[in-house]
């Protein structure tokens, strides 16, 4: 994820930083690094399990209690497979 992409999907979602920081666990000042992609100078890369859990975020998941997630595209199979029956 890029700063530029990490800053669109924080506005896509109308959270402020501060509010992005708070429902991924961290600081503000950490999402202002992550949307400049730098900090004193040097590279700033945003970590997988933050893309992962801004990915959840814009799914709606704003927590996860352990249910099993089904695979993009299994539900529809399901749901067209019930319809058929």
């Amino acid at each position: 994820m890029t700063p530029e992409g990490f800053k669109d999907w924080r506005k896509s979602l109308g959270l402020k930083q501060k509010e992005a920081a708070d429902k991924l666990g961290l600081k503000k000042r950490v999402i202002q690094y992550y949307e400049k992609g730098h900090r004193d100078g040097k590279s700033v890369a945003i970590p997988k399990n933050v893309e992962l859990a801004c990915v959840a975020l814009a799914l709606g998941y704003e927590a996860y209690d352990g249910a099993v997630i089904a695979p993009r595209g299994v539900e529809a199979e399901m749901a067209d497979a019930s319809q058929e029956s």
